[in-house]
């Protein structure tokens, strides 16, 4: 009877792969019956070093360095690679860190905007022939009309609205906030009508100047603009949260 040990070796190994060329790290699969010159190949079309110019060395599952792999035609199977071991891939040829993944060093192909117009292969042409979003005139001309009256009422209400009156906020989505009316008309930051207010308690973003520009003064976090449209004046006096007492 045979007694001796038959050791079973997975015909495959999956290891993790660096290069000095990128600083990812990625794993693969590979056939422990192939040699160390097929391994190149494969890893060439991975990280982009020439066959030619590659030298690899084994790592162990803890990053420990093993050995050099220069033997073209040993088989990888006759290195110590186990599952989770790294093969780093050193490229000789000159290549530097990033050079493959740097977007900013390729060329760049730009058509004129005149030239895309004329093409009939574009999403531009389709859009057109569709009268998809911006070329369809009659739904354009539907949203530019919904935007002016929209801002005619933003108008209306502005001009109904006193500085210095009390008001309450109700934007959707917002708890309730009342405050003091501080600023109405139009701002440098965004267009159309807006109010300026300084709520009563700290729930605003700022203290009355956006981007450098100061529009009324209040404490930080105390002011906000706000909608026309959002704003209701009228007798809401200043509630007493005792913050004063002890």
């Amino acid at each position: 009877m045979d007694s001796g040990v038959t050791v079973i070796t997975n015909p495959t190994v999956n290891v993790r792969l660096t290069s000095t060329l990128s600083s990812f790290e990625v794993q693969r699969r590979f056939n422990r019956g192939i040699s160390i010159a097929e391994l190149k190949g494969k890893l060439e079309m991975i990280v982009g070093a020439p066959t030619s110019c590659m030298d690899l060395e084994l790592f162990s599952i803890s990053d420990k360095f093993l050995q050099k792999m220069d033997e073209n035609e040993a088989l990888l199977g006759s290195y110590p690679v186990d599952d989770d071991c790294r093969i780093h891939v050193v490229d000789r040829s000159g290549g530097q860190m990033g050079e493959f993944t740097d977007v900013s060093k390729v060329e760049k192909f730009e058509l004129p905007d005149d030239a895309y117009d004329k093409r009939t292969d574009t999403a531009r042409s389709f859009m057109k022939k569709q009268r998809v979003g911006r070329f369809n005139e009659e739904e354009m001309a539907k949203k530019k009309a919904e935007n002016a009256a929209w801002e005619e009422e933003q108008k209306a209400a502005a001009d109904a609205i006193a500085v210095g009156g009390r008001c309450k906020v109700q934007v959707p989505g917002q708890p309730t906030k009342l405050g003091t009316v501080m600023y109405v008309g139009t701002t440098d930051f965004k267009p159309g009508y807006w109010v300026g207010v300084k709520y009563d308690e700290p729930l605003g973003k700022h203290n009355g100047t956006v981007e450098g520009k100061q529009y009324f003064e209040c404490e930080n976090k105390y002011g906000a603009f706000v909608k026309p449209l959002s704003v209701t004046v009228g007798d809401f006096p200043e509630e007493d949260y005792g913050l004063d007492e002890i």
